[in-house]
Formats: structure tokens, C-alpha cells, sequence
């Protein structure tokens, strides 16, 4: 009733233009016609305040207000050609679900951040309006158990069907997150930690090491853990740089046969 009462200030100010007379006026004119193209976009014009009355009852929902408009003046635009103004009822009465419809079909099809099937996007529907409902009847916040039983389906059921409800928002991985907003979502998400493929062989590693002379294992963590050169480990242990050289060489292809056998036995 609310809104009949709201389109009689969809009106023009004179009767020519009255979106009802439109209505009438279009209805009267064959398909041939060459009044009747003009007819169609001014009583088409005429009624855009429903559709964007309607639009705004869905705002906020994630859309933006443009998008909703739109989807809303498609569905005027399919009441106004399919409208049978000789049966006598209403067109708000008509356009209102036709609108209505597109709109939601709109919400079901374009609005959601990862394509689910129809079947779950139903059923997202069906849980949201059952965790309504159920609130209102239990006084607390329905379980899995109360909305599956409510709806006859199983837990199992219920649970795809709220796993599935959270592809209709996606979050951004800039997203501020902690109480400084310092860091973003993304930085709080795990990755490959090469360093992973690399424990298998430190474990082993130790064992090979500890087959090598004491001389040698010094030598090792001089060049490879204290960074020095050849020449700086040569004048610390006393001994040329050549015969470092080959210290180290013979004690890597050690360590490398260890490791081998350790890794096929």
C-alpha cells in the first residue's frame, strides 16, 4: 500500500503525462505505429522514479548505487513492453516484481568476489533467512543442528552452505590489520619457506662433519660461516693459501659422499 500511496508522486503535472495515461496511450497504438517508439521512452521515463525507489531499498549491500539503477531500469523496461494493460491490473502491481526480480537476480549472478554454484548460493539464502528466523524463536543464536533440522537438510549440508557464503565478499590483502594498522592481511599470510627443503640436509650434515680432522672442520667454519678468504684462513692457521684451497675441496667432496650415501641407504 506504501508504495501505490508513493507512485501517485511519480506524477507529471499535466494529465497528458500522467504515467498511467502513458500506459493507456501505448497500449492503444499498434507495433506499427510510429508514435508508439516515443509512447515507449517517455512512459518508460515516466515510471524511473519506481525503479529507483526500489534500487535504494537495496543499498548498502556491497553494490554500488549506479549498478542497482541500472539493473532496476532493465526491469522497468521489461514491465513496460510486457505490461497487458487491457486485464485491468495495476502496473505498480506488476513492474514492482518484475523489478524486484532483476535486482535480485542481479545480486545472485554479478555480486558475488568468487563464482559459487546456484545450489549453494540458494542455500546461503535459505541458512540467512532459517539464522533469522531461529533467533527470533530460540532467543540466541541458532547451531548448525538448529538450522539444519530447521530446514530438514544435514550438517554437513548447512556447513558447504556457510563455507560457500564466504565467497560473496572478498577481502583485500592491503587490508590494515593490528591495533597500529601497520601491517597489512597480506603480510599475516603464510609462503613457501625454501629453507624448509634445506633441514633434511643440515640434519645429515652434522655427522658428515664430524668424520673430518678437527683441522679440517676449522678450516670449514672460517670460510663458510665466518666468511673469510682463503688467504685471510691461510695466515690464521698458518699454512699457504694453496693448501687451504685443497683442504677445503678434499673435505666438501667428504661431506658430499656422506650425504649421498646417507640420502640412498
Amino acid at each position: 500500500m506504501t508504495t501505490i500511496v508513493e507512485t501517485a508522486s511519480f506524477d507529471q503535472r499535466s494529465a497528458d503525462q500522467r504515467p498511467d495515461d502513458l500506459l493507456a496511450a501505448l497500449a492503444a497504438t499498434g507495433a506499427d505505429d510510429p508514435r508508439r517508439p516515443a509512447l515507449r521512452d517517455r512512459a518508460i521515463e515516466a515510471w524511473l522514479p519506481l525503479a529507483r525507489h526500489l534500487a535504494r531499498r537495496y543499498g548498502g549491500r556491497g553494490a554500488p548505487d549506479d549498478d542497482l539503477f541500472q539493473t532496476a531500469s532493465v526491469g522497468l523496461v521489461k514491465a513496460v513492453d510486457n505490461f497487458d494493460h487491457d486485464r485491468g491490473v495495476d502496473f505498480t502491481g506488476y513492474a514492482i516484481p518484475t523489478i524486484v526480480g532483476e535486482i535480485k537476480r542481479y545480486f545472485r549472478d554479478r555480486t558475488w568476489a568468487v563464482r559459487v554454484p546456484r545450489r549453494l548460493q540458494e542455500l546461503r539464502l535459505s541458512i540467512s533467512a532459517a539464522n533469522s528466523a531461529l533467533t527470533q524463536t530460540l532467543g540466541r543464536s541458532p547451531t548448525v543442528a538448529d538450522i539444519a533440522s530447521h530446514l530438514d537438510l544435514s550438517e554437513e549440508a548447512v556447513l558447504e552452505g556457510l563455507e560457500g557464503a564466504r565467497a560473496y565478499r572478498a577481502t583485500s590483502l592491503s587490508t590494515p590489520v593490528g591495533d597500529d594498522g601497520n601491517r597489512e592481511l597480506g603480510d599475516a599470510l603464510g609462503s613457501d619457506d625454501h629453507e624448509i627443503d634445506l633441514v633434511e640436509i643440515r640434519v645429515a650434515l652434522a655427522p658428515a662433519l664430524a668424520t673430518l680432522p678437527e683441522r679440517e672442520r676449522e678450516i670449514l667454519g672460517l670460510r663458510f660461516y665466518g666468511n673469510l678468504t682463503q688467504s685471510q684462513i691461510a695466515d690464521r692457521i698458518g699454512v699457504s693459501q694453496m693448501h687451504v684451497s685443497r683442504l677445503i675441496a678434499r673435505s666438501l667432496t667428504t661431506l658430499r659422499h656422506h650425504l649421498v650415501d646417507d640420502s640412498t641407504s
